[in-house]
Formats: structure tokens, sequence, C-alpha cells
């Protein structure tokens, strides 16, 4: 483990195992060494490995509500505590708040595993030993420890119980990793095998071996021999490996959805596999594609109609300034002084032949209707003498 202090010295665990009469074990970890790197003020660095699990970690026993029965219903500012402490101690590096609370979740309920099944339920019908706290946990209070005995007596949690007893029992291959886990299996072989990619196949099948090696169950052997044999067929090119259909898949079978086997808590298929994340688009998001793909349309529209707007008017400018030149030399129009090429000139003039042609239209137009007109009111007035000549005659 590194420190963020090149003084400090590496330090061996110590551990303190309190026998409770009959019952040994373990015990708990008093972790001497945090308190005195704490007085140190030496803080060290928290290794992670290359999927992000922690690899050198110390997180001791959790003193909460025993009662409590979900780590979601520890009051936030416990869990801001631990988290404060644990920074105090260690360097933990950028996002590892919710490793550190994830840990001490896991161990918070593992602590209360422990003692259920150490301490209360080999003692179901003997009230004096469960009458007071284990002599190895001194620090839980009597009116916790009664509490918590008294949950676990409790019908919801003998269902609760039962339910994963059963679970427990349809399991097939057990590890044999106690407390360092998969993370720290890895680590462990990187170093013993450096160079060589240990995949997931690897760690599960080193998972369930004993410490000489052997793996005692005889159905994990055999899934065992069989990743041998996989693994000696993808390296010969028999056999291809493709993302999640990898060699422990094709021994074990298809994953559950949203877990992973032989990598550990904490490492989803996605991440483990390196599959693209899926991409989600709304209605809204979609609607907002299409407007700005309309809006683009139509501001190529505008400017190329501004753009051609703009060009007519400057031709017009300068056919107007052309024709300025040439009514401000009388003597000499086409001179070099005031010339324009004979393209702007025809334009200019075939511009006013057309403009003169229309008005001589027009006012053709305006005879012909004032024409018109006048025999209208020509052929009026005969009708009306023609009437009045006939009245004088039937009169």
């Amino acid at each position: 483990m590194k420190f963020a202090s090149s003084s400090a010295e590496t330090e061996q665990t110590s551990q303190t195992t309190i026998s409770d009469d009959s019952k040994t074990g373990r015990g708990m970890s008093t972790m001497p060494r945090v308190v005195k790197r704490k007085l140190q003020k030496l803080r060290p660095i928290v290794e992670y490995n290359k999927r992000g699990k922690v690899v050198h970690w110390c997180l001791g026993t959790l003193q909460s509500s025993l009662v409590d029965k979900k780590w979601s219903q520890i009051p936030k500012d416990v869990k801001e505590q631990i988290w404060e402490a644990v920074d105090m101690a260690f360097v933990v590096g950028q996002g590892g708040k919710k490793s550190v609370l994830t840990s001490a979740a896991k161990k918070w309920k593992d602590f209360k595993s422990t003692l259920t099944r150490h301490y209360i339920l080999p003692y179901t019908n003997d009230k004096e030993k469960l009458s007071h706290p284990p002599e190895t946990y001194k620090f839980i209070e009597k009116a916790q420890w009664d509490a918590f005995v008294a949950s676990r007596f409790s019908k919801d949690f003998e269902s609760v119980h039962s339910q994963h007893a059963q679970i427990r029992e349809k399991l097939e291959y057990n590890h044999r990793l106690s407390r360092k886990g998969y993370a720290g299996l890895e680590d462990q072989l990187e170093e013993t095998m450096p160079g060589v990619e240990i995949d997931r196949s690897t760690l599960w099948k080193r998972a369930r071996q004993d410490k000489h090696g052997n793996i005692p169950d005889p159905k994990v052997a055999e899934k065992a021999k069989l990743i041998d044999e996989l693994q000696k067929q993808v390296s010969e090119g028999k056999v291809r490996v493709d993302g999640s259909k990898d060699v422990l898949t094709m021994a074990l079978g298809p994953e559950h959805p949203g877990r992973l086997r032989g990598v550990g808590a904490g490492i989803s298929p996605r991440q483990y596999f390196n599959l693209p994340k899926p991409q989600r688009v709304s209605f809204d998001d979609r609607l907002k594609e299409s407007l700005k793909v309309l809006l683009e349309e139509e501001t190529k529209k505008m400017e190329a109609k501004a753009r051609e707007e703009a060009l007519r008017m400057e031709a017009r400018t300068k056919q107007l300034a052309c024709l300025k030149k040439i009514s401000q030399s009388p003597k000499n129009p086409m001179s070099d002084k005031a010339s324009c090429s004979g393209g702007e000139v025809k334009s200019l003039h075939s511009e006013d032949d057309n403009a003169k042609n229309g008005e001589h239209q027009q006012e053709e137009e305006k005879e012909e209707e004032k024409r018109d007109e006048e025999k209208e009111e020509e052929k009026e007035k005969k009708m009306k003498k023609s009437m009045t000549t006939r009245r004088r005659y039937f009169l």
C-alpha cells in the first residue's frame, strides 16, 4: 500500500482475537495501525485495479443501530460521518466516496450476519448466553443487543432467513476467497503471473482452490477441467471468444441479467466487457433535432435569396452609375472618361426600351377603353331617341 508521506513504514496487520467460552474465531479487528497512522498524520493511498475495484483496503466494523433492517434506513448524517472518518485516514481519490460507503454497507451487513450465526442462533435455548453482548464485542450496548436478539427471533426474520438458507443450498460452486475477494485474488495473481492476462475464468477457478491448489468439490473440479480444455482450444484457435461469450460463459452457461460471475460484486457486464452503452433518444430530443434541421434549411434559403438580391442591387447600382457618367459627357458620351461596357449599356437600354413600350401600351389601352365608353354612350342616346319616337306614334 502506498502512503501520502514518504516517512511511513510498512506495518503488519494486527488483530485481536478474544474467545467467548467455547466459541473461538477471528474476532474483531482493533485496527491499531490505522489509529497510529492518524496520530502520525499519515494517509495511505487506496489502490484500485483496472476495473475500479479497491485492491488494498481496510474498513473496520461499522458501529450503528443493529436493529436497522437495511442500509438505506441508516441516517445520512451517520453515512457522512463514516465517509469523513475514512477520508481523514486514507487518500481515497476522486469519486471514492461511493466505494467507501458500499464497502461500509457490506461490512455492516456481514457484521450482523456474524453475530446472528455465531452468537445468537447456536444459543437459542440458552437465555443466559443471550442476555448480554459477547465479550468479543464489548462496545455493543446492552439495550442495542437486546433489541437485536429480539429481532432475530421475529417471524419476519425467520421467513427471510429461511429463504436465504434455501438459496444458499442451491449454490453449486462455492468459492473459498474469505475476505480478500476477487479484487484481492486478481491483484495476487498479477504479482505472481506478470504479463499474463487474468480473465474471469481463471479467477473463478482459482477462487475455488484450497491453499494447496486442489479443488475438493467434485462438481467444481469438473467445471475447472472444462475451463482448462476451453482455454487450450482458445489458445490454439479452435474456439473463438466474443464479448460476453467467453470461456466462463461456455463452461457455466449464460449469465443472469445485470450480474457477472468470477469478478466480485460491483462489476457489471458492460463494465467488464466494455459493451457500448445503449443510446436512448426521447421524443423531445427527436423533435428538437428535426426542428434544428428545418431551421438550418430555412436559414440557407434566406441566405441564398439575400445573396441574389444583393447581386441584383449591385448590378443596378453599376448601371445607374454608368448612365450618370454618360449624361455628364454630352460631347463624347462613349469616351474613356465616361464609358460603360457594351453589356451594361445594352442592358440599360433594353430596360429603358421595355419601360417605354410598357408605358405606350398602357396609353393605348386607356384610349381604347375611352372609345368603347363613347360608343356605349352613343348607343344609349339612340335607344332613348327611338323610344321617344315610338311613344309619340302610338299616342
